[in-house]
């Protein structure tokens, strides 16, 4: 295992003012969200989309990376330039999803395993020819009467860990993506119990499988009120009790953590994540962001399927990676938002 060549890529993931795009959205997933503003969802138009993110000019200033579906890393720009060489162009890094879902955990009621682990080093290999220097496994972990449960916490946790030892002897940075989900009225007490058990179950498997926690990201949820949770917490609690969350529960060892948006909409993703850079200053790793529909939603909804749209669309994008680059520092205010 080439530890110095993982530990430079993870670091270089969470560079000062830069995060990750996660445009990694199955077929299910993009289907939806193509639905839900009229977009037929087509090997070209997911090609045609992804085509508009990665060649808006100067992305490479805000992301450090992009986590890529299967069939996205096999696809090219509209001028068949491969879409790995687009982002390298850029300064990007690419990575790949490689988990296949989350799945029912039998006799375990609402609670999900991810599976993907079967032929899991083969595929490593081919996405390493492919010039992917990074992966990404997300777990489920979902907050209900009596849930979660140490057994499907335990259980993700060890597919983490089998995953990211696997991408580690493939000389790819494992990005672990245990996600406690937004989806319920839970408390924000209630999502803290379960992200910090949760993530202590995860270092601990990790250690035992003898992965390289220098040369890893963890991606994870904050701690927030679940959606539907009659009290919703201010921007400064949810930073709070994220951070402390994770100063219980992470290494000092690890290079970086990247949040996931989760439910969460632009402006609440990029006010959280500057609240915790702005109040805490001396932390032992770097907080970044690696979001989906935070980073993608207006852009989505302004390209709307259609060639004439790029430049606003791209616009956005771009507007939107450069607030959250903001966040990184603790930079950002609602006047950044109007200036643009």
């Amino acid at each position: 295992m080439h530890t110095e060549e993982l530990e430079t890529t993870a670091r270089a993931l969470v560079a000062p003012g830069k995060g990750l795009l996660a445009a990694d959205e199955s077929f299910g997933t993009i289907g939806r969200r193509f639905s839900a503003v009229g977009i037929e969802s087509t090997e070209e138009t997911r090609r045609a989309y992804r085509d508009m993110l990665f060649t808006t000019p100067g992305i490479g200033e805000f992301l450090s990376g992009v986590i890529l579906f299967d069939e996205t890393i096999r696809q090219s720009s509209s001028d068949g330039t491969p879409f790995v060489e687009v982002l390298k162009r850029q300064g990007v890094i690419p990575g790949i999803k490689v988990d296949e879902g989350a799945k029912d955990m039998a006799l375990f009621p609402d609670e999900k395993i991810t599976e993907g682990l079967d032929g899991l080093r083969e595929r490593l290999a081919e996405y390493r020819q492919m010039d992917a220097r990074f992966t990404k496994w997300r777990a489920v972990i979902t907050i209900g009467e009596g849930i979660p449960t140490d057994t499907c916490i335990g259980s993700n946790a060890e597919a983490l860990a089998r995953f990211a030892a696997l991408s580690q002897e493939a000389g790819m940075v494992p990005i672990v993506e245990p996600e406690v989900l937004i989806d319920g009225d839970h408390t924000i007490e209630q999502c803290f119990d379960a992200t910090d058990r949760t993530l202590r179950s995860l270092f601990n498997t990790l250690v035992r499988h003898r992965v390289h926690l220098k040369g890893l990201l963890l991606k994870t949820n904050m701690v927030i009120a679940g959606k539907e949770c009659p009290r919703q917490s201010s921007v400064q609690e949810v930073a709070d009790a994220t951070v402390e969350c994770l100063l219980r529960a992470v290494p000092a060892i690890v290079p970086g953590i990247v949040f996931l948006s989760g439910g969460q909409n632009d402006i609440q993703a990029t006010e959280h994540l500057n609240a915790m850079n702005s109040t805490y200053k001396d932390l032992p790793w770097e907080l970044g962001f690696s979001y989906a529909r935070a980073l993608q939603d207006l852009p989505m909804k302004l390209w709307a399927g259609r060639a004439e749209n790029v430049a606003e669309a791209q616009k956005a994008f771009y507007h939107r990676a450069k607030m959250n680059s903001a966040a990184r520092s603790g930079s950002y205010s609602a006047e950044l938002e109007k200036a643009a």
